[in-house]
């Protein structure tokens, strides 16, 4: 049933366009579920960035502005290659979108943007056990604010549901919503548009940590209200390892007049950067908030995956993907030896993405991961009990998916060591 599944899917070729680990010593190829962690290299990558360094070698300082005959892109505008497919991966105007830095320098910057306390309104509220970067970000923003963290930060156990209603029930106090768009530990995909709406309602604004649905689920940031997000690119769109990272402001905010922003350098209109005036005059949009030049290298490797990605097109990617996710649920679901095994993820198809988060005996933790890193298994855990699974449709395959459930169920059946 698999292969007739992969004979069917239009996305197929794709998965020639990455580069896999080889096989392990016995000649067992690789089974690769762990894009939600990090995504392959695509096979475009490794000439881009070597035209990068031949156009560094060729040209010195002014590969910044040389064209012609030299190889790559001029380094001054180099963050604009791959500003539409970034637009399009979260459903933004380019306008409202900049590639740049890590996703928690960025979170920092919208954050000091963005949460401006004022009287009773001082509060950030974000989900439980959110991921720890997101955590740390708020904690030191509050802070920074002369504010108590354990008093201004409500953290709200449950579902998308709990926290629309925990944000009506707050009112007047919240000043900021900040959540996962896809929660990291379960997989949940949370509602922008009802959290948004819930926010507005009270005067607060909603801002997404979308480092697990960026190329992951269809986002659309601009027409679901959201104010401000930022995302990673080395999970699902495969940029590599410490990737540039994306920042999206709604265009209804005016990043030039943001009083609390941060700034540098490279946020400055660009017609009059280089004449190094004191007084700023900043670019519109998300690209306001920039503050110094890119990393080229990385900007051709975060291009040359982009440019797969929007390539495939998010709506194909994700109608697959729900038929990937789902003939993995099934399959677990199926196997008699897979009967202890919970899953933490959503079960409507609607609320989740490619992950699926399977819960195990949290004392057998340590031999499942070790049995199925015996048999070729790129997976994640998440202490103390779960394990993420994540068959990326961009190159995984059907066949990936059955390969995974029989190396997980014979892992489980294995009889533990002495």
């Amino acid at each position: 049933f698999a292969a007739r599944l992969d004979a069917a899917d239009p996305l197929a070729a794709y998965r020639g366009r990455f580069r896999f680990p080889a096989a392990d010593a016995s000649g067992r190829p690789p089974v690769y579920l762990c894009g939600n962690s990090l995504g392959l290299q695509p096979t475009s990558t490794r000439a881009a960035v070597l035209e990068d360094l031949d156009r560094w070698a060729a040209l010195g300082v002014e590969g910044h502005f040389e064209g012609g005959d030299a190889p790559g892109a001029a380094w001054w505008t180099i963050e604009d290659c791959a500003e539409a497919e970034a637009a399009r991966v979260v459903g933004a105007a380019r306008s409202e979108v900049v590639v740049m830095n890590s996703l928690t320098t960025n979170l920092h910057l919208l954050l000091s943007a963005f949460y401006r306390p004022a009287g009773a309104r001082d509060k950030i509220l974000m989900e439980a056990h959110a991921f720890p970067s997101d955590e740390y970000a708020v904690q030191s923003c509050v802070r920074a604010r002369g504010l108590d963290p354990d008093v201004a930060i409500v953290r709200v156990q449950g579902d998308g549901a709990a926290l629309v209603k925990a944000v009506e029930d707050l009112g007047d106090q919240c000043a900021v919503v900040l959540v996962g768009a896809v929660q990291y530990y379960s997989g949940e995909w949370f509602d922008g548009q009802k959290l948004a709406a819930a926010a507005h309602n009270t005067g607060a604004l909603l801002g997404l940590d979308c480092a697990h649905a960026a190329g992951n689920v269809p986002l659309k940031l601009h027409d679901d209200g959201v104010d401000f997000a930022c995302w990673c690119s080395y999970k699902y769109l495969n940029s590599g390892p410490g990737a540039l990272a994306g920042a999206f402001v709604h265009e209804r905010h005016d990043t030039r007049t943001l009083e609390g922003a941060l700034r540098g350098w490279w946020g400055h209109e660009r017609a009059t950067r280089f004449e190094m005036k004191q007084d700023p005059v900043f670019r519109q949009g998300a690209a306001g908030l920039q503050l110094s030049n890119p990393p080229t290298l990385a900007m051709v490797a975060l291009r040359e995956a982009y440019r797969v990605h929007d390539a495939a097109t998010m709506p194909a990617l994700r109608e697959k993907s729900l038929l990937l996710t789902s003939y993995l649920e099934l399959l677990v679901a199926l196997e008699p030896r897979l009967g202890s095994v919970g899953v933490v993820t959503p079960r409507d198809p609607a609320r989740r993405g490619a992950q699926l988060s399977l819960r195990f005996d949290a004392a057998a933790l340590d031999g499942v991961l070790e049995a199925l890193k015996g048999r070729h298994v790129f997976v994640d855990a998440r202490r103390p009990d779960v394990i993420r699974v994540a068959p990326a449709p961009l190159y995984n395959s059907f066949a990936d998916v059955l390969a995974f459930v029989r190396c997980l169920a014979d892992a489980l059946d294995a009889p533990a060591p002495a």
